[in-house]
């Protein structure tokens, strides 16, 4: 037996030692699986994709086995609360049964001659990788856990702000266009703010207000945006201001009567692509893409051919009940509001003697603020709206963003009540650009984006649900008569469904 298969059989052996041993062997059917993968991945530098469909306190030990028995050095990437989950529970239950005495460390390099793990975080990795800084030495294995959010990590990452403290930085840099600055940006601040109100708070750079910053730009001269007198986020913006693959907006201050101009990349493709030749990866995810292959997760990420795995939701012991009625008015509809606010006073009512929580998604915003004010005004205050701390009992009402934020900290729902399916709104202005981008790309933008995008937040909402087997109640009647409504529900497998109120479901 060579090193390579003597290596990836004492990952499995130990393994599946300490899961029999632990009597974890039946929490997660595809530990040795997941394990062999990843340890191939780093022993002979075959990058891999994993949707696990679980959450990480299923398949945590999987890919820690192959890291921690390894002879050579491994980056883990890992944001602090995912690390400070590894550091607190799993690594210290697997070192001391595993013999291992590789070392850990938490830094923003690969300190020299190290051969341990390194956690780092998504934006010290990327900014090292983006920009080439040569903290983290090529050719080390890098594990990525959670891929589900690579996107918006490198989008971030890519992200150029010029806040209100900026203006008079530039300024000082050129004292004799000071009057001239000073008016552009009187002219920006008044034009934002005589823009409609929006509940985002942040609109795109329209035509004329491009034109203020390209007369900006054009006055203090190329050559000076290029020399070390003007700031790199000026240079960087200026840039970025001549490109067309380029998200330019405003963020809006109003109580203080400031704005922030913000530049992103509306596609991270062409930035990751070139980082996944630098060093094998295994990216982990719960639910990146629909299909096993996940080839547009790959496409957005710019990730060429890697092996792909994708595991599904155990069918007898992680199923939800959804409860999904019929003949209800779609979501765009004006009859919609007061029919799914009845809904849903009548799936609070029947779970009236509950011991676990009721948890509401609604991301419209005047919906939400009503949803609210009418169940505390029937069930007072319990009713809590986008609270981190709610009784056993309690009731939250939140957004997709805040339910993905806090759901691990919070105790388990009895009932998740889904109001419309997580589309990204295209009335956010940021949202109507990338549609506007895959228009003028001949691209399919609703397979390519916002259905996926749907997938992905809809799966991982409902985690929790899965491990209590708890019910999901879905309002959106999109997901009956629209044609991906099939996806919509394959996504949700395994389940039960009805579309009626069963008390003893409730109950």
């Amino acid at each position: 037996m060579n090193a390579n298969s003597a290596y990836i059989s004492r990952v499995h052996g130990m393994l599946k030692t300490f899961l029999r041993e632990e009597g974890k062997a039946a929490e997660w059917p595809h530990h040795l699986t997941m394990a062999r993968l990843v340890a191939r991945a780093l022993q002979l530098g075959r990058s891999a994709l994993i949707q696990t469909g679980s959450a990480r306190a299923k398949y945590g030990l999987s890919y820690l086995t192959p890291i921690l028995l390894c002879e050579e050095p491994v980056v883990l990437v890992a944001t602090q609360a995912v690390q400070q989950e590894l550091l607190a529970t799993f690594i210290p239950q697997l070192k001391g049964r595993l013999d291992s005495s590789k070392e850990i460390c938490i830094s923003d390099r690969v300190p020299n001659n190290f051969r341990g793990v390194v956690l780092t975080t998504p934006s010290d990795w990327l900014s090292d990788r983006l920009d080439d800084r040569g903290r983290f030495t090529p050719n080390i294995p890098v594990v990525i856990d959670p891929a589900d959010d690579l996107e918006e990590w490198t989008r971030s990452q890519r992200t150029v702000s010029l806040s209100p403290e900026d203006w008079p930085r530039l300024i000082e840099q050129f004292p004799q266009q000071a009057e001239d600055i000073r008016n552009i940006r009187v002219k920006l601040t008044k034009s934002a703010f005589n823009r409609p109100k929006n509940p985002y708070e942040c609109y795109l750079l329209d035509p004329s207000q491009q034109a203020l910053l390209q007369q900006l730009f054009e006055m203090l001269t190329e050559n000076a945006l290029s020399s070390e007198r003007c700031g790199t986020r000026w240079q960087k913006f200026y840039q970025h201001l001549q490109a067309n693959d380029r998200l330019l907006w405003m963020k809006i201050a109003r109580s203080r009567g400031q704005i922030t101009l913000r530049s992103a990349p509306i596609n991270v493709e062409a930035a990751l692509g070139p980082i996944w030749e630098k060093q094998p990866v295994v990216l982990v995810g719960g639910f990146l893409d629909w299909e096993s292959n996940a080839s547009i997760y790959r496409k957005q990420m710019g990730l060429g051919e890697l092996t792909c795995l994708k595991f599904s939701p155990n069918r007898q012991h992680e199923h939800i009940r959804l409860y999904l009625p019929d003949r209800l008015p779609f979501p765009n509809t004006p009859e919609f509001y007061a029919v799914a606010l009845q809904q849903l006073r009548i799936l609070v009512a029947v779970n009236r003697d509950r011991s676990r929580p009721i948890v509401i998604l609604v991301e419209d915003v005047p919906l939400k603020a009503q949803v609210g004010a009418t169940l505390a005004a029937e069930f007072g205050s319990s009713v809590q709206v986008e609270k981190s701390q709610i009784a056993d009992n309690g009731i939250l009402i939140c957004g997709w963003d805040f339910w993905r934020s806090h759901f691990s900290s919070l105790p388990t729902p009895q009932l998740l009540a889904i109001a419309t399916l997580p589309f990204p709104s295209v009335e956010h202005p940021l949202v109507a650009a990338r549609v506007a981008y895959y228009k003028q790309n001949h691209q399919d933008w609703f397979r390519l984006y916002l259905l996926p995008s749907a997938l992905r937040e809809l799966q991982r909402a409902v985690v929790p649900i899965r491990e209590s087997q708890g019910v999901v109640a879905l309002l959106d009647n999109r997901a009956n008569h629209r044609s991906y409504g099939r996806k919509i529900l394959a996504a949700l497998e395994p389940l039960a469904r009805i579309n009626y109120i069963d008390w003893d479901w409730f109950s």
